[in-house]
């Protein structure tokens, strides 16, 4: 995450100078890539994890009249 943060530090820097561009190096993009595409990664990892065991908390409930007149 720590690209992420030095993204987030250049991009106030840049906006306090009204800079119109942003250049970052090479390593620092594929940094921030790699960071990205981890919290992505996290993020899909806890939302399938989140779904099984909703499944899992599911209770089914039948309710039959029998021979109710």
């Amino acid at each position: 995450m720590l690209h992420i943060k030095r993204f987030i530090d250049k991009m106030a820097v840049a906006d306090s100078k009204q800079s119109k561009d942003l250049v970052l190096p090479m390593l620092d993009a594929r940094g921030l890539r790699d960071d990205i595409t981890k919290l992505l990664s996290d993020l899909h990892e806890l939302s399938v994890n989140k779904t099984k065991r909703d499944e899992d908390l599911m209770v089914q409930v039948e309710v039959k009249g029998g021979t109710f007149k």
